[in-house]
């Protein structure tokens, strides 16, 4: 477990530096209609809807954010049969009816939009390569389906930390990029909710 979290660290790092890359890109990839630079502003006609105005780094959000939560979500639910303490199951519990309705939320947007909706995939896709900051990749999930009590307990609250960590970094940056006022105001709730459960997660592991 432990060359596992020393592994996790690592992708993370780079992961870090992959994310922000990764949202350019996808912004530029809207861009497909307009000359120069100005998209991430007002942009094309696409970008005005009757929920109002959008803009790629909104539409990067919720592409990433959605098949990050639906990771979370099945770490989550491996939870209440493999975890010993009642601590544990509770904070998944939590993060299950947290991020849930969030991805509904999200969906919705983006059909809204006229814009790809990621597919729920569960246990398909835990690719390390998908540029998201805090994903696990399949050998992080083979590892943390496979363990059970204390063990569990420990491979759990250490890979949903670096996983809190990742969205807490998207969010971030919808926070001072995006432009669709209920976008950045999930992004808010997203860093506050998560930083909090982050520290919760520490304590838990014996860290202050």
């Amino acid at each position: 477990m432990r060359s596992s979290r020393t592994s996790l660290i690592r992708r993370t790092a780079v992961a870090v530096a992959a994310v922000t890359a990764a949202l350019a890109l996808a912004a530029c990839g809207n861009d497909s209609g307009s000359g120069g630079s100005g998209h991430e502003g007002h942009g094309s006609s696409a970008s005005a809807s009757s929920t109002g105005d959008h803009n790629g780094q909104d539409v990067s959000f919720a592409q990433g954010m959605i098949p990050h939560h639906q990771q979370a979500l099945e770490m989550a639910r491996l939870a209440a049969g493999r975890a010993r303490s009642a601590q544990v199951k509770d904070l998944a519990a939590r993060i299950e009816k947290a991020q849930d309705p969030e991805i509904r939320t999200m969906s919705g947007w983006l059909k809204t939009w006229g814009e790809e909706v990621p597919s729920a995939m569960p246990g398909m896709d835990h690719s390390a390569d998908s540029g998201m900051t805090g994903m696990m990749d399949t050998k992080d999930m083979t590892a943390l389906e496979k363990a059970s009590g204390a063990e569990f307990d420990t491979m759990f609250l250490t890979m949903m930390i670096e996983h809190h960590k990742g969205a807490v970094e998207m969010a971030e940056a919808e926070k001072s990029k995006g432009s669709y006022g209920p976008a950045t105001s999930l992004a808010d709730d997203i860093v506050t909710a998560q930083t909090a459960e982050i520290t919760e997660m520490n304590k838990l592991l014996g860290k202050s």
